[in-house]
């Protein structure tokens, strides 16, 4: 298989200062890819090479098309789903009135890990972070009246990937619309579960034939539809720098484009629909640059890799602004944070966008809040002339000289990725994860210390919040009506030709022969529900479980001379000579959510202040949460719930923690929890709740004492 030529490494070197060529990636890495920003460029600083760039012209530096909105503005997506899919057809086709372009289906986290709505694990998730599929019937409802043949559908779907795009196109065959009339993308980007977003299902190598199987059907029967979407936008979420999200998704698309040229297929065949994802994050100018750095490498890497067709060096991107930069505090100012974000992504050439709105650091977003972060993009595509000049910010001493510098940095770590023998070697082992989980650390320390700032967190508080009005959703209604949909197809389908085509897909997975999305068209048809589909390969491929693993230092390193910090390890080592141990916490992610920065934060530095910490295993139910207090004997339990289960499932987790005689243990919750729903948790018996922007050592304080107050009232 082709690799990166070592001529390619030495002239994206050769764009950096001579200060940066010398560095080795250890070195960068120990930075965790933070850029070195001087307080003046000048032309001296821009590369010769940077000069010539034309927009429309390889490597694309300046835009893939030479017009760019000039001609035609970027497609506004709106990323949404929740409840079921007649509720969500009701909030697609309200946007798609409201000047919207195209759609970005959300899918619960039921359906990302594979599971029916009526599965036991999932009854805390079904309809609340997306919306719920289980079968054909439902994929139809969400698109019904939307015409498939002339709207763009984009997919984030990753672990499920096979049932779900075996879905759509079934639906969209009984709508009347033939496979090759279909246009959108499918994420398809597994590498990136397996290094921060957790919603996998089955193990690293058949991961790997699922994504080469669909690049495979595409590429013959959907010529219009993306069939991968190399996503840096969950990288960015998790705390990866601007370099480290652009080295690992770039390295993340070469994997893709090996794993297809393995299966024999052509390059130029499959690589004009690939697609990328990049998330916009607060650092204006340099968002701006990692898009257009972005594009450089990849027209370079593609070429390596044999590429000869233009279109297959074009980097295309959709992006999204950032959730993490949202804050619970003060949430209005999220208005102007998504707008400046979003203004990085067009001035860096996005080809499509999604705006965040501004509640989503509490809940589901209102009716209300995504048209401001609809109207967003549509006041810049309108009233602010961005779309009138391509490029506006190319010839920028700065921007050019920071693009120079992405560049030269994301190279050199590709080139380390390159030398480990590829991305999956490299998640395999875990070392990106791991450097993320650093960086995320490393930033939250600035936040808490107050050296990056955080309007209305940590600088300009408000003294009282204003109350705001949160979109609920009945998670039991919507998973008693999911069931009550499951059991009328299973009473109405021919069983026998269900068990046939699933038996079918079965030894397709078995055989490693045939083409898996082949195989769950068939089976979609039949009616078999997404659960049975996901089983079927998994009874072959089985099901995956990451090892969870937590950093240390990062916190011990920043905080070494902090007064309040020492004030706190002084507290846990005066605890340990009175109990005779030091205070130990449970740290549990219950239901289906795979984010895990908050938690694996927390848990790093409250290992690096003293505490004992267990960090619990990903996707665990209340009942297997409480018996692990049970067996270590905790002192305390944390819960990180990001995605809306918390009424169901910390209460559940309180009512079995009390069966088994652990009344006392205090609960603390953390995460994106709405304030009118705190009295409720209070009420079933959480001692302590932490959201967004939290200070992580006044957090350790506060369980300290917890702690504390429970073992002297014992």
């Amino acid at each position: 298989m082709k690799k990166i030529k070592p001529a390619t490494y030495k002239k994206w070197a050769e764009l950096a200062s001579k200060e940066l060529r010398n560095k080795s990636v250890e070195d960068l890495e120990k930075n965790y890819g933070e850029l070195n920003i001087r307080p003046a460029y000048f032309a001296k600083d821009v590369a010769k090479s940077a000069k010539a760039e034309m927009p429309g012209v390889e490597p694309y530096t300046r835009g893939i098309r030479a017009s760019m909105y000039a001609n035609r503005p970027w497609t506004i997506r709106q990323y949404a789903g929740f409840s079921t899919a007649k509720e969500s057809n009701i909030f697609y086709r309200k946007g798609l009135e409201a000047g919207q372009k195209g759609l970005s289906i959300a899918f619960d986290l039921a359906t990302h890990r594979g599971y029916d709505s009526d599965h036991a694990r999932v009854k805390g998730d079904v309809g609340k972070a997306g919306v719920a599929i289980d079968s054909v019937e439902d994929m139809k409802e969400l698109f019904a009246n939307i015409p498939l043949d002339e709207m763009s559908v984009s997919m984030t779907m990753n672990g499920a990937v096979i049932p779900t795009l075996a879905m759509f196109i079934v639906a969209a065959q009984e709508q009347g619309v033939k496979p090759e009339q279909l246009s959108g993308t499918i994420q398809n980007d597994i590498l990136k579960e397996f290094m921060v977003r957790n919603t996998y299902i089955y193990p690293p190598e058949p991961s790997m034939r699922i994504v080469g199987d669909i690049i495979a059907y595409t590429a013959e029967y959907m010529p219009k539809f993306n069939s991968v979407s190399i996503s840096g936008y969950h990288m960015h979420e998790a705390g990866a720098s601007a370099v480290q999200e652009l080295a690992y998704t770039l390295a993340d698309g070469m994997e893709y484009v090996r794993t297809a040229q393995k299966k024999g297929l052509d390059i130029d065949a499959f690589a004009p629909r690939l697609s990328f994802f990049f998330g916009i994050g607060m650092n204006f100018f340099v968002e701006i640059a990692k898009l257009r750095a972005a594009r450089f490498l990849w027209a370079n890497i593609m070429s390596d890799l044999g590429a000869k067709n233009p279109k297959s060096k074009m980097l295309r991107t959709h992006c999204q602004t950032s959730g993490v930069s949202l804050t619970e505090q003060d949430p209005y100012n999220n208005i102007v944070r998504t707008a400046f974000e979003a203004m990085s992504a067009v001035l860096g050439g996005t080809q499509s966008l999604h705006t965040n709105s501004f509640d989503e650091a509490i809940a589901l977003p209102t009716d209300f809040s995504s048209r401001i972060a609809r109207n967003t993009q549509l006041i810049m595509q309108h009233e602010t002339g961005v779309t009138d000049v391509v490029d506006p910010l190319a010839g920028s001493y700065y921007v050019e000289a920071l693009t120079q510098q992405l560049i030269a940095q994301a190279g050199k770590i590709i080139e380390q990725v390159e030398q480990q023998g590829g991305m999956t070697k490299a998640v395999s082992e875990g070392s990106p994860k791991r450097n993320i989980e650093e960086a995320a650390a490393l930033r939250q320390t600035k936040v808490d210390k107050g050296e990056d700032v955080i309007v209305g967190v940590n600088r300009f508080r408000l003294e009282e919040e204003e109350e705001l009005i949160t979109r609920k959703i009945d998670n039991e209604k919507v998973r008693k009506g999911q069931i009550a949909k499951l059991k009328r197809i299973k009473k109405s389908r021919n069983q026998e030709q269900v068990d046939d085509t699933l038996s079918a897909l079965k030894e397709c997975a078995a055989m490693n022969e045939g083409n898996l999305l082949s195989a769950a068209i068939l089976a979609a048809r039949a009616r078999a529900t997404l659960g049975e589909i996901s089983l079927a390969m998994e009874d072959i491929f089985a099901r995956f479980n990451a090892k969870p693993e937590v950093i240390s230092g990062v916190y011990d390193a920043q905080y070494k001379d902090d007064p309040e910090y020492i004030a706190l390890e002084k507290r846990i080592d005066e605890f340990e000579k009175q109990r005779g141990k030091k205070p130990s916490i449970f740290i549990a992610k219950m239901g289906q959510d795979g984010h895990d920065r908050g938690a694996k934060i927390i848990a790093t530095a409250f290992a690096d202040m003293g505490f004992i910490v267990h960090f619990g295993a990903l996707f665990e139910t209340a009942f297997e949460v409480a018996n692990h207090a049970k067996e270590m004997g905790v002192d305390a339990v944390g819960v990180s719930s990001l995605t809306a289960g918390h009424n169901i499932l910390v209460p559940e987790l309180i009512d079995i923690m009390k069966q088994h005689g652990l009344e006392n243990i205090p609960v603390i919750l953390g995460g994106v929890i709405p304030a009118d729903d705190y009295q409720f948790l209070f009420d079933a018996g959480v001692s302590e709740i932490f959201g967004p922007g939290t200070n992580v050592i006044e957090a350790a304080f506060s369980v300290l004492n917890r702690i504390e107050k429970r073992l002297v009232n014992k």
